[in-house]
């Protein structure tokens, strides 16, 4: 998920311009007063103005219309109407990002049957573990690409201070997403010469609204792209500093890398820069921004999709399949002993770096 609000004046395509209809602000409701009609037509309204795909997002509002008209949502909250609204979504048409966020009251669940009900789900730090993990070789995972100034200057010094490296492993396994901040200050110590990673297309409309969350991005450029959609590509713009040119680069993946964290596998596949270890990752592709919808609900909507220059595809559903296939468990054993640590140390270290978090593409909520 990639957020921004800046717009670039005078360089939208002809069919963008047309002025887009302003949505009714969400009713204020307390998280348990929310009422679940009116959540789902604030979604279709949503849908049917912003997705990515416009008659995907016709198809998505008629859906969740059907099942006002049907009552399913009218006395449903929390967990229960995210499952309905989701499962009819997916029954149109699977997508990656679309699930409904629920308030944190009622989504909380209790630890124990029995006992009190939990508090709020322990966040994962977006950075872990960066270091030396043998010599010559350094490790970091990211489990985020937030919008966090802090996290871009561990990156930014990640790579500095790694810069003598004969080897860098990103660690994406249990990565779910996020915007561009820290891999452009990761790409400029890769790359010898500007390169081309992949392209990203924003749905034209919500870029002439000044909507578009990847506007105004320093490593995109504006090129004639599809009709309805305003296309930028997002490149590698070298620092100058040559020592990690010729360093070999590992991206370990499993079906929980999900969004950007695809972007950022993608980017290593296009370009041959980097090799993937692990399993195919989570097909989540969509890039979007997110919205309110009263009561403490909240979506992502879907804006816009990122895809390989060369061939136009995407990988919503299918995820980006590795370079060398084996379960995301043992793909750092993978990687270290095909860089010469011996087998029984490879396995010592991957035990001592292995996420704390899932590693397992994550089953549609509400899936029928």
């Amino acid at each position: 998920m990639i957020r921004s609000s800046r717009l670039v004046p005078g360089l939208l395509m002809a069919a963008a311009m047309m002025a887009v209809p302003a949505i009714a602000p969400p009713p204020v409701l307390a998280a348990d007063e929310a009422v679940g009609d009116a959540v789902a037509e604030r979604y279709a309204a949503l849908l049917e103005r912003d997705y990515v795909y416009p008659e995907t997002g016709k198809r998505y509002a008629a859906a969740l219309r059907a099942g006002i008209r049907a009552g399913r949502y009218r006395a449903l909250s929390g967990e229960a109407l995210g499952a309905a609204i989701d499962a009819d979504l997916n029954a149109v048409a699977p997508d990656g990002h679309l699930r409904l966020r629920v308030p944190e009251a009622a989504s909380a669940a209790p630890t124990v049957p029995g006992t009190a009900v939990a508090g709020p789900r322990p966040r994962k730090p977006p950075v872990e573990q960066a270091g030396w993990i043998a010599p010559g070789i350094a490790f970091v995972r990211f489990n985020l690409f937030p919008h966090d100034a802090a996290v871009t200057e561990a990156a930014a010094k990640f790579m500095a201070d790694h810069a003598d490296a004969k080897a860098i492993i990103f660690d994406i396994r249990s990565h779910n997403g996020g915007g561009l901040d820290q891999m452009d200050v990761i790409f400029p110590w890769l790359f010898a010469e500007p390169t081309r990673l992949v392209t990203m297309a924003t749905r034209a409309s919500v870029d002439a609204g000044g909507g578009s969350p990847i506007d105004g991005v320093a490593s995109l450029r504006l090129v004639k792209g599809d009709p309805g959609m305003v296309t930028r590509e997002h490149w590698a713009l070298p620092n100058g500093d040559k020592r990690l040119h010729k360093a070999r680069v590992y991206v370990l993946t499993s079906g929980a890398s999900g969004s950007a964290a695809e972007h950022f596998a993608l980017a290593m596949k296009h370009t041959h820069r980097g090799v993937l270890v692990g399993a195919p990752t989570a097909g989540a592709n969509h890039f979007g921004r997110g919205e309110e919808l009263g009561g403490g609900y909240e979506a992502f909507i879907p804006v816009g999709r990122t895809y390989d220059p060369d061939t136009g595809k995407d990988w919503e559903g299918d995820g980006i399949q590795p370079d060398i296939a084996v379960p995301p468990a043992d793909a750092l054993v993978r990687v270290l002993t095909d860089l010469g640590i011996a087998p029984a140390e490879a396995k010592t270290l991957s035990d001592a770096h292995m996420p704390a978090w899932p590693m397992e593409r994550r089953k549609p909520r509400g899936a029928r």
